[in-house]
């Protein structure tokens, strides 16, 4: 959980092959560590923010730890923690990703 990136391949290569189901659960990971960071997860198709938040729930992936100007807020205008905001919160992780 909280890996910096470890593919070495580009954001773009990474979110084709998870489109195409191509992709390696490390991978995963990474792309939507990157897209949660940089704030991507939140603007891009629908399907994207789910799977982020899906994969934070389950401990995969982390909320940013600081905001970005596209990080703060989801597409309809939902704030989006940080880290500290989350642990304030005290947001439980449930979700099952991967069997």
């Amino acid at each position: 959980m909280g890996k910096k990136a470890t593919s070495k391949k580009s954001t773009f290569d990474l979110m084709m092959a998870w489109e195409g189901g191509e992709i390696t659960e490390d991978e995963t990971t990474d792309l939507f560590q990157r897209l949660i960071d940089n704030g991507q997860a939140w603007t891009l198709q629908g399907m994207y923010g789910r799977q982020a938040q899906a994969l934070i729930d389950a401990g995969y992936c982390h909320y940013p730890k600081k905001h970005t100007a596209q990080s703060s807020h989801d597409y309809y205008g939902n704030p989006i923690p940080t880290q500290a905001q989350a642990k304030q919160l005290n947001i439980k992780k449930e979700t099952k990703v991967w069997d």
